[in-house]
């Protein structure tokens, strides 16, 4: 409906209709429009927003109209769009099935219809996951139900969509994620709450994609902290996933050669159940892995001798390369022997040096600067570059490898939605001989003639100060990694760093992600971190340090309030609010950042804290002052 808001047209979506009112009839305004044209929220959609906005401390509508169509929330008029279609292909034969495949199916195939349940798929790189969630999805058509594939980044969707369409072309597979255009995200949207399409392929958005007959949800990637919410209601959409899988009574298969710790004890303790594929399903063995030393002296900045000798052996040969660093630009920054360092005005940030177009550029509010002639603080003519990004890897690549046709892939490349999908064909039809990428390469992609990755710098998050960094970077190693030997050829993955004898890596050359994780969960049991305890943060902005501090020392006194009688009516439900400290990243776009931790053992205890503390936040800032929930926050730092 479209209703009249100030000077403004506001949409708005009624979630209940009442015969009289507490204001008075003067004071009230008329509905301007009620749009029919498209179908009722079903209820479970609604109930799904509901449990979201209270679960992480959010308006409903905050919830819901992002998770709405911008069609369908728009003041203007808009037409029906045609029936979403999938894409036309011919069906292929289904490959024959591995042992591994035959026993995962043969456990997972009496999950359909017979309730809810939470099954993780724990295989490795390469192991044939997709042709699983193909094969189970195959049983759920038959039977004519629906089902909700969730990837954590648009662009692997694509990817995802193609093979459902070329074993099911008879089905309509939609996509929904916010890249589509407004009319083909609404098509999709209308063709499955009519249960014209049987399929949504999907980032976090799809969780609330009305689906009357949900048979089975797929969580691709269930690891990915892209499914977590950044920026307004601070939701996890695979969390979200299983509450709706819970809600319809199906099952949910999460999928990952990394699973997340908090899935993966789940999965020790027995909470949920697991089903393995140890073995690749094509090739005869995972790539092997070599840690290369960088105190070694090198061929090239940020290029060892042992990577170089190994990428020319690989394009003598006519295979394909991967050099993975996951930072865009040309170096992390400009400094000058004086100690001057290109620092943005606006972030506690530095500047990212970039060749095409030459700038200096701030990868945190978009700033960008003409780089100086000389140095701003003594004259000096000579700037220095500081560390290695794609675009001076790229050059460094030109100048030693001559001939090789080299391509880069990061968020300054492919910007448009077209980029993706020609970039993968290039891939494909090996037009390409070494790609540099950032983490859009890592996951999720299967290159069959790739068979050398090398990691430039793997240290950097070491010395993070957030406790996920260690499974954030085991993680992200084994994903790029596995790229590498997918097809017919061995693969081989070259790990640079100076910090070979650190456990992580022992962890990573064994490929063993159990005994990492052992050992990680054992860390956190011993500090009190998720998943043996439970966290929020309010986090607040504004223009000064001051105005912050003064809003988070309020709340922490209101919620030390609330959880001193806590402890009185129950001694073993306690919740530690620690005291308000700057982020990490202290300044974003000219706005000072704090933030204030609320720590539990019982979630049910930190969740009434939250239920009785959210209600009074807007109180207790000022309008200079925006602040915000993080439930089960994903970085702590």
């Amino acid at each position: 409906m479209v209703v009249p808001f100030g000077r403004r047209r506001l949409a708005g979506v009624v979630l209940a209709v009442d015969l009289t009112s507490d204001w008075p009839a003067a004071q009230l305004k008329a509905i301007e429009q009620v749009d029919r044209r498209a179908p009722p929220v079903p209820a479970e959609v609604l109930a799904l927003a509901g449990f979201a906005a209270e679960y992480y401390c959010a308006n409903l509508g905050e919830v819901l109209l992002p998770a709405l169509p911008p069609a369908l929330r728009a003041t203007r008029q808009w037409r029906k769009p045609k029936r979403a279609e999938g894409v036309p292909a011919d069906a292929r034969p289904a490959p024959d099935l591995t042992a591994g495949q035959s026993a995962a199916l043969e456990a997972l195939r009496p999950r359909l219809g017979a309730g809810f349940s939470t099954t993780l798929l724990h295989g490795v790189t390469g192991s044939g996951k997709t042709e699983v969630y193909l094969r189970l999805l195959g049983e759920v058509l038959r039977h004519g139900g629906q089902a909700l594939i969730l990837v954590p980044e648009i662009n692997l969707v694509p990817q995802m969509m193609a093979r459902v369409c070329e074993r099911f072309p008879d089905t309509g597979v939609v996509a929904q994620h916010s890249g589509l255009a407004d009319g083909e995200r609404l098509a999709g949207w209308l063709a499955v709450q009519q249960g014209e399409s049987q399929v949504v392929v999907g980032t976090r958005l799809a969780v609330f994609v009305p689906l009357p007959r949900l048979a089975l949800v797929i969580i691709d990637e269930e690891h990915d902290p892209s499914y977590k919410q950044q920026d307004g209601p601070r939701i996890h959409a695979r969390d979200l996933a299983l509450y709706r899988a819970r809600q319809r009574e199906v099952p949910v298969v999460l999928g990952s050669a990394t699973p997340s710790l908090e899935t993966w004890a789940r999965a020790e303790a027995r909470a949920i159940e697991r089903v393995t594929l140890p073995h690749r399903a094509r090739a005869a063995a995972l790539p092997r892995l070599e840690l290369v030393d960088l105190r070694r002296p090198a061929a090239a900045p940020g290029i060892s001798l042992r990577l170089l000798e190994a990428l020319r052996a690989r394009q003598a040969r006519g295979e394909q390369s991967l050099v993975f660093i996951n930072r865009r630009g040309y170096a992390p920054t400009l400094r000058c022997n004086c100690g001057w360092l290109a620092e943005c005005r606006r972030c506690s940030a530095h500047l990212v040096l970039h060749s095409r177009p030459r700038s200096l550029r701030c990868h945190h509010c978009g700033a960008e600067h003409v780089i100086p002639k000389a140095c701003p603080d003594c004259g000096n003519l000579d700037l220095q570059p500081v560390g290695q990004a794609t675009q001076r890897i790229e050059g460094v690549l030109a100048d030693l490898l001559p001939g090789a046709r080299i391509a880069r892939v990061d968020r300054d490349v492919v910007r448009r939605r077209e980029d993706w999908p020609q970039l993968l064909a290039d891939i494909e039809a090996r037009r390409i001989d070494v790609l540099v990428g950032t983490q859009m390469l890592s996951k999720g992609h299967d290159f069959p003639g790739i068979t050398l990755v090398g990691v430039v710098d793997a240290d950097g998050a070491l010395y993070a100060s957030d406790f996920r960094a260690p499974e954030r970077l085991f993680s992200q190693l084994l994903q790029v990694a596995g790229r590498a030997g997918r097809g017919e050829s061995a693969g081989e993955v070259l790990i640079q760093t100076r910090l070979p004898e650190h456990p992580l890596f022992d962890a990573l050359l064994r490929a063993d992600f159990e005994g990492f994780a052992t050992a990680q969960l054992a860390e956190r049991r011993a500090a009190g971190l998720p998943p043996f305890a439970h966290l929020a943060m309010v986090r607040a902005e504004a223009a000064t340090d001051e105005a912050c501090e003064r809003f988070l020392d309020a709340v922490s006194q209101t919620a030390r309030e609330f959880a001193g009688a806590g402890r009185q009516r129950a001694q073993r439900a306690v919740v530690q609010v620690f005291d308000p400290v700057p982020a990490s990243l202290q300044r974003v776009a000219g706005q000072h950042r704090w933030q204030l931790m609320l720590h539990s053992i019982q979630r049910p205890a930190l969740r009434v804290l939250l239920a009785l503390l959210a209600p009074r936040l807007p109180a207790l800032a000022t309008r200079r002052v925006r602040w915000a929930v993080d439930v089960d926050p994903q970085q702590v730092d």
